[in-house]
């Protein structure tokens, strides 16, 4: 399938989706997550959830890591409007966010961090394959700041649905995840 059907299919699947089934959903990607093997984390980057898109809901997979590691650092992307790049900046219970255009709440506040630093990036998605490639808004913000991350960086989503076999229009520049969550599985790739 191309990008472009996949993103309007998983749209509307997740527009469907009624509320508490969301919030059912979301508690079961939280015990699949619980289950992952992963190693001690020092730093964390997550994103802040858009309601209206039915995300889901990586508070609690971030309180999870929070619980889990004790002085886990957490970082939030925030667009550089003139260059298209995300930066990581770093966040405390003191740091306030706005939206911006896209409508996707950014720090205000907060050191930019070095992505080097970066253990595990929680990447949005609206559908993934079995090879590991997502599909995300279409932007290709998320695929610039992978690559620029550590090889050994943990690069994980989260999705209601089950994979789709193929994405049939990857790009040599797209980030495969290392892993993905469903309310049903794990996928590691």
């Amino acid at each position: 399938m191309l990008k472009k059907d996949i993103r309007k299919l998983f749209r509307d699947k997740r527009n469907a989706l009624a509320d508490s089934e969301k919030a059912k959903l979301d508690d079961l990607l939280l015990i699949q997550f619980q289950a992952v093997d992963l190693p001690m984390l020092d730093t964390v980057f997550s994103y802040w959830p858009i309601r209206e898109n039915k995300e889901p809901n990586t508070h609690l997979f971030t309180d999870f890591l929070e619980f889990r590691s004790p002085g886990l650092k957490v970082a939030y992307p925030r667009v550089q409007e003139s260059t298209g790049n995300m930066q990581a900046i770093l966040v405390d219970e003191d740091t306030r966010f706005a939206r911006n255009h896209f409508n996707v709440y950014e720090p205000e506040n907060g050191v930019e961090i070095n992505l080097a630093i970066i253990d595990i990036v929680i990447v949005p998605l609206l559908a993934f394959d079995r090879q590991g490639y997502r599909v995300g808004y279409g932007k290709g913000y998320y695929d610039k700041f992978l690559a620029g991350c550590r090889e050994d960086c943990i690069k994980a989503g989260f999705s209601y649905f089950e994979p789709v076999d193929v994405i049939s229009d990857c790009h040599d520049f797209d980030v495969p995840l290392d892993l993905c969550i469903t309310p049903q599985a794990v996928y590691v790739f």
